[in-house]
């Protein structure tokens, strides 16, 4: 343990030295950035002990328990059920290109083997398995990134500066809040999740925002954790979904429930930075598995949500919680089938391609990748759209099958002849462009 203290201390100071003279991105890390960019699509996984109440994953806070009676349905987590493989192989078939998997969620359960907290899959439950390796082990064999979601909220540590989220949770010694001592033991949790899981692309941090009310602004001392990340694996991005203009050290810009540049959910007012862009997003109206939360959004509303996301610069990451007893709910795997069976028809106008030229319409919105602009169409009143492009459009057709569409010069740009739409998912026009 000495010997882990002080390699610890050690890769703190050398990062600190380094975060004193700004961030500098690695080769590396721009790589990462630039692999995570063209995935476009990845899959949510929220998934830990409050699966077992069927309540979702904020249950602890929202009842207001005691975290020590809470901390009692880990004894009954056996999710027999479980199997990388399969899930694996279901969220690759989705068409997603990585996994971004809760290793520790506000509730301060582990769901790996660490050595830090014996709150944890391992050694607090009967199950006795690493999921986390186990899910690791398979992501590198079926050639899915994983990135890892990390909780700096806690809601059952003593040591944890309390917060504005869990004020009704019972049972923590506020007489030993101890912030130096959560940060260390966050670091090494940190440390072990970069050094004993392989490649990970990208840690995702959560639970900023329960200090945010403060009178005092309250110093998470991010640059050096986030130097931890970069010296620990200088591929690693770091994510925050702190609902803010992105931090110094970090690598991907969040927002939540809403694509950039909207707000209807009052969490994604942030202006929009240059850096690599993620919506996270519910498939129903849950993060972790609830029980009477049956109102999945249709195939369809998924499809053009990942679509507009793209159409923005985006990627979509749309969770799914998982059920107590280990296995993907029926209705996420069905719609997660259907929107892997739409991209591998249509994943070249998604994948790899930037935000295009004409933004969000009331029709739809546009892609482009080279001189190819992707017309997404959803919805549309007559059998025309106008597009304003200052490019020259030299060829037109439908992408699904190559039919030629008529287009001619109006004021402003272009208008694209389409015929009614109706039925449609997403009909796309392909336009070959100068």
């Amino acid at each position: 343990m000495k010997q882990v203290l002080l390699s610890l201390i050690l890769i703190l100071t050398v990062a600190t030295s380094a975060t004193a003279q700004g961030y500098t991105p690695t080769e590396e890390n721009l790589r990462s950035r630039k692999e995570f960019a063209e995935d476009r699509f990845g899959i949510f996984i929220h998934w830990g002990i409050y699966s077992i109440f069927a309540q979702g994953e904020w249950y602890l806070q929202n009842v207001g328990l005691n975290r020590d009676e809470y901390a009692k349905a880990a004894d009954a987590f056996y999710p027999h059920r479980f199997n990388a493989k399969e899930w694996v192989a279901a969220i690759k078939a989705s068409g997603a290109k990585y996994i971004c998997f809760t290793s520790r969620h506000h509730d301060s359960f582990s769901m790996w083997d660490t050595a830090e907290s014996e709150f944890n899959i391992v050694d607090a439950t009967p199950y006795k398995r690493d999921i986390l390796k186990e899910l690791a082990k398979e992501c590198k064999k079926q050639g899915i990134a994983l990135h890892l979601y990390y909780s700096h909220a806690d809601w059952s540590r003593d040591e944890y500066p309390r917060g504005r989220t869990a004020t009704g949770v019972t049972g923590r010694n506020a007489e030993l809040i101890n912030w130096p001592a959560y940060y260390n033991f966050m670091n090494r949790q940190i440390t072990e999740l970069l050094t004993n899981y392989g490649p990970v692309r990208a840690i995702w941090f959560d639970g900023w925002w329960d200090h945010d009310e403060d009178e005092t602004p309250f110093d998470w001392q991010l640059d050096e954790q986030y130097a931890l990340v970069h010296k620990l694996q200088p591929a690693c991005l770091v994510a925050n979904n702190h609902h803010q203009v992105p931090f110094e050290g970090e690598d991907i810009q969040i927002f939540e429930r809403d694509l950039p540049g909207e707000n209807t959910h009052g969490l994604s007012g942030q202006a929009i930075s240059r850096l690599p862009l993620e919506t996270c997003q519910t498939m129903n109206g849950m993060w972790g598995y609830k029980v009477v939360d049956q109102d999945y959004k249709s195939t369809e509303t998924l499809i053009r949500y990942l679509v507009s996301a793209a159409g923005k610069g985006a990627n979509l990451l749309l969770n799914v919680g998982p059920q107590p007893n280990g296995e993907l709910p029926e209705a996420a795997l069905e719609r997660m089938k259907a929107m892997g069976e739409w991209l591998s028809v249509n994943g070249d106008t998604i994948y790899a391609t930037e935000a295009g030229d004409v933004a969000q319409q009331e029709w739809g919105c546009t892609t482009r990748k080279g001189d190819r602009l992707f017309v997404h169409i959803f919805e549309l009143e007559g059998d025309a759209v106008v597009l304003p492009l200052e490019c020259e459009v030299i060829e037109a057709t439908v992408f699904a099958s190559g039919e030629s569409v008529s287009f001619e010069k109006c004021d402003g740009g272009y208008r694209i002849i389409t015929g009614p739409v109706t039925d449609a998912i997403d009909y796309i026009v392909e336009l070959r462009t100068k």
